[in-house]
């Protein structure tokens, strides 16, 4: 069983109360170890995100405490690997359904998959 670290914990607690029991839920079950690498931002740090090209939006869900990022861990050391990415996508969908939390995972969007981003659902969370 993995546990959260400092870091993490401090990131997670920016976010809606739902959203921290869906991720700490989901670590407790994943096969995969993961952290909490963003929750809330500022708009000073999504728009730089946008000039990057590293996200596309002013409207992200980070702005609101709506929406976290994560980082696979194999062993210890992070891995971008979209394998590791789908594992902790299926936990973290289990974790909200079992608690009854709408959630969108990156990863299954279209234009821009992101498989690290989680957020909770727009017409439930406004």
């Amino acid at each position: 069983m993995f546990k959260f670290s400092s870091r993490s914990e401090a990131n997670l607690k920016t976010v809606h109360a739902d959203l921290q029991k869906v991720m700490r839920l989901a670590l407790r079950i994943s096969p995969v170890d993961f952290s909490i690498t963003e929750g809330i931002r500022t708009k000073d740090r999504q728009k730089k995100l946008v000039e990057s090209g590293a996200s596309q939006t002013m409207n992200s869900r980070h702005l609101t405490g709506h929406a976290v990022d994560v980082a696979a861990f194999i062993g210890s050391a992070v891995s971008w690997d979209f394998k590791y990415y789908e594992q902790i996508a299926s936990v973290v969908k289990e974790a909200a359904s079992l608690l009854g939390v709408c959630l969108v995972w990156g990863g299954d969007w279209k234009s821009l998959v992101d498989g690290p981003h989680f957020e909770l659902c727009r017409n439930s969370y406004p």
